[in-house]
Formats: C-alpha cells, sequence, structure tokens
C-alpha cells in the first residue's frame, strides 16, 4: 500500500510536470514563430525601414517641386522657368539651340 502511494504521488507529479512543460513549449514556440512572434517583427522592422528609405526620397521630390512652385508663385516668376514652360508646351526653340530628348 506504501508503494501504491509513492509511484502514484511521484507519477502524478511527472504528469504535472509533463503538462506545464508542454504548456511552456507551446507557449514559447508561438512566441517566437507565431503570427507576432520575434520572426514576424524581424520582417516588420525590415519593412519599417524600407518605408523610411523611400519616405526620404518622396520627401526629397517634395521638396524640389515645393521649390519649382515657389518660383511660379512670387509677384515676379521666373523668366527663365517661364521660358522653359513655354518652349515645352509650344515645342518652339531658337536657330542656335541645341534639343536634347529626354524621358
Amino acid at each position: 500500500m506504501v508503494i501504491r502511494r509513492g509511484v502514484r504521488s511521484l507519477l502524478v507529479a511527472l504528469a504535472l510536470y509533463l503538462v506545464s512543460g508542454g504548456v511552456v513549449g507551446y507557449f514559447m514556440f508561438h512566441a517566437h514563430h507565431g503570427a507576432r512572434g520575434l520572426e514576424t517583427l524581424g520582417g516588420l522592422r525590415e519593412q519599417i525601414g524600407d518605408m523610411e528609405k523611400e519616405l526620404a526620397g518622396l520627401v526629397g521630390e517634395r521638396r524640389g517641386w515645393e521649390k519649382r512652385l515657389s518660383l511660379m508663385r512670387d509677384e515676379a516668376v521666373d523668366r527663365d522657368l517661364l521660358d522653359e514652360r513655354a518652349r515645352d508646351m509650344l515645342g518652339r526653340v531658337h536657330r542656335n539651340d541645341v534639343v536634347v530628348m529626354g524621358r
């Protein structure tokens, strides 16, 4: 009878350790590989870095457009910009101009 109690208490303790180890293992696995785990976090940080680079490029492009637009908004329009725009729209050039097709 004493041996059965000893074996039973040993088996109960072993079962509790196995169950708790399984639960901890389950949560550890999903903390690393899950939808919100550590691997996903690395991928999200990489996407954030790519988006920040893209944002920096777009901010630079916007500054360029704002600079060109400010030349047109002033009380006196920049003559070079006006001349460039008029030639582009009308397709006219002077006799001594060299036309380089781009874009």
